[in-house]
């Protein structure tokens, strides 16, 4: 799911920049828009996310919801 669109939905993945090395989010958490933006803004200013399936952090795993 594009990530703008993912505050409020259940993440299906780990979310974990690096530096600092600190999850931001795990699966089963729900997103909220401050963590999608601080992902965002920390891609574009060189952190990296190896655990996310879009290291770019432009998608996000989400689980489907009923």
């Amino acid at each position: 799911m594009p990530w703008e669109k993912a505050a409020g939905r259940v993440t299906a993945e780990m979310l974990t920049p690096y530096p600092p090395g600190i999850p931001a989010a795990l699966p089963g958490e729900r997103l909220n828009s401050e963590v999608l933006h601080y992902l965002r803004r920390g891609v574009e200013a060189g952190m990296a996310v190896p655990d996310a399936a879009d290291t770019e952090v432009k998608t996000i795993r989400v689980s489907v919801e009923d």
